[in-house]
């Protein structure tokens, strides 16, 4: 891990302001000066286990420009319900840095991670913002950016994280950056991408602190007409590590753009796959005793691991 700096992403915009992710141009434009900085007054945090948002958010530097990038009402779900005000969420997979900006506006400590150096840049853009905090907000933390692999926080003390909170790429469904960054996940067939998530599951392991919690948004492909269940695996390897499944929620999808263009005015022999996994793991606490969540757990061989 290489830490990025403001005076880093500066610099860097002093010469480019644009990046590359994936086939898309993405502008960098800060400083930026947000008319919102909250979602709708009508928003109210999820109650179940199907969440669904028809409208991404648009609030404070949010946008879908980004491929990808999950809507920002999933991370403010996950840092409100998981964590208080002052304590550390991680995104090792930062990507655009949307749970970033949301610990910004939220109160939190942040820290974001990327393989891609131009997805930090982003980040960094996207935390950019100049704005008048309220006065019953809490406090602004700090907010850190790496470049990095998520297989090696060789920068994160062991149990110093209180929330991570994540959206992977899914084994080659878009490849970010297109095979030109050694170790990048994305650009992956599916069995190496689950072997290497097994790795980033014990890596996520051993940041959390005891009894915290490890959010990740997975979602599933099809191969000759099948369905692969990526997300199910990818959930069995975080079991393997040692977490215990809390929460499977269902997070429907909306204007997919592969999808859309893909399958366009055809009818074909399958449901086009419309809905993601997020997956809430818990790590146990100190000296818990777990066998009452053995279902929850990951079994072998009759005995609890």
């Amino acid at each position: 891990m290489e830490l990025v700096t403001q005076e880093d992403y500066l610099a860097f915009v002093a010469e480019q302001r644009e990046v590359e992710i994936e086939n898309v141009k993405v502008p960098l434009r800060g400083p930026y000066r947000p008319s919102k900085l909250e979602p709708p007054s009508s928003y109210q945090m999820e109650a179940t286990t199907v969440w669904s948002f028809p409208e991404r958010g648009d609030w404070a530097t949010h946008t879908g420009n980004y491929r990808g990038n999950w809507s920002p009402y999933i991370p403010r779900n996950l840092i409100l319900r998981y964590t208080e005000p002052g304590e550390t969420v991680l995104d090792p997979m930062m990507g655009s840095g949307t749970t970033l900006v949301e610990c910004k506006l939220l109160g939190r400590r942040g820290i974001g991670v990327d393989i891609n150096m131009s997805a930090v840049m982003v980040a960094r853009d996207r935390l950019f913002f100049e704005y008048e905090r309220p006065s019953h907000w809490p406090p602004e933390c700090s907010i850190f950016t790496y470049v990095g692999d998520c297989r090696n926080l060789d920068k994160l003390e062991d149990g110093s994280v209180d929330l991570i909170a994540t959206h992977p790429p899914y084994a080659g469904i878009i490849s970010y950056s297109r095979s030109r960054v050694p170790g990048d996940l994305s650009s992956l067939n599916v069995d190496n991408y689950l072997r290497e998530m097994l790795v980033v599951a014990h890596e996520m392991f051993r940041v959390l602190k005891p009894g915290g919690h490890c959010a990740l948004l997975v979602g599933d492909t099809r191969r000759h007409l099948h369905y692969v269940p990526i997300a199910y695996r990818v959930m069995d390897a975080f079991l393997e590590a040692g977490f215990l499944l809390r929460e499977d929620i269902i997070k429907l999808q909306w204007k997919m753009k592969a999808t859309r263009e893909r399958w366009r005015g055809h009818v074909y022999p399958f449901y086009k796959i419309a809905h993601e996994h997020l997956f809430v793991f818990r790590k146990p606490g100190r000296g818990e005793k777990v066998s009452r969540l053995r279902y929850s757990a990951r079994r072998l061989d009759g005995r609890l691991l």
